[in-house]
């Protein structure tokens, strides 16, 4: 009999156990490389946060679109803004009964609205023409009536006590547009009124030869009136 002890082998059972510890083992540093490298956290996150940041809807837009229409002059350019078709209104049925009649609404006051000169830049460059526009703004708790039609408008631009030029010097086809303004609501013009940079009276509308307004610096200011209110002040800007 020798004297080695011979070393006693293990049931395969043992073996297989053994061999399924080291595969698992070797799945999860695989798993953990690849977790580090792909970060997939990153698009659960990204996902999650789109899904749960709120997209505005337009009933919560507080601004009000353009809506006051644009006088057509001599010395001015006025885009026209497009007009909806007509709607065929469609016809009630013969046994409803007529709609109540909703409350009157008052004519605005000057203390309701508040008339603001607006000019699309403090500073013009030579060969470049001022755009004008006018902002009305029921500032009152009401809900009041006003004519915002080209009748009631009156853009007026001065260089110190030099009045160079008015829309109503060379206006045509002047008219009324009475309009409901909400509580609260702003508007503004449909389209800029646009200056030529001359010298309007109404002997020359629609002459090349009227003189033009000096440059180089020089200080304008332009003044407005709707619905029978006029600006508090007047917007200032510059020629060159």
């Amino acid at each position: 009999m020798s004297g080695t002890t011979r070393r006693r082998r293990h049931p395969p059972a043992v073996y297989r156990r053994r061999r399924l510890t080291v595969l698992l083992g070797l799945v999860i540093v695989i798993a953990a490389i690849w977790l580090l490298i792909a970060q997939p956290w990153r698009s659960w996150a990204d996902a999650f946060a789109s899904a749960s940041t709120p997209t505005p809807s337009s009933s919560e837009t507080t601004d009000v679109t353009t809506a006051i229409p644009v006088p057509e002059t001599a010395g001015s350019q006025t885009p026209a803004p497009e007009e909806p078709g007509p709607e065929t209104p469609s016809a009630p049925p013969e046994d409803a009964a007529p709609p109540p009649a909703a409350p009157a609404i008052e004519p605005c006051l000057a203390r309701d609205v508040t008339v603001e000169a607006v000019t699309d830049q403090d500073t013009y460059a030579p060969g470049q023409n001022p755009q004008l526009s006018i902002r009305l703004t029921n500032v009152s708790a009401q809900d009041c009536t006003i004519n915002v039609g080209t009748a009631t408008q009156s853009f007026v631009i001065t260089s110190g006590s030099d009045t160079w030029w008015r829309s109503t010097d060379c206006q045509s086809e002047p008219s009324d547009v009475v309009v409901t303004l909400k509580a609260g609501q702003s508007v503004a013009s449909a389209a800029p009124l646009v200056w030529d940079r001359t010298r309007s009276s109404v002997s020359t509308c629609g002459s090349a030869e009227r003189p033009r307004a000096a440059g180089g610096g020089a200080s304008y200011h332009l003044s407005v009136e709707i619905g029978g209110f006029a600006s508090t002040t007047s917007k200032q800007f510059l020629l060159y």
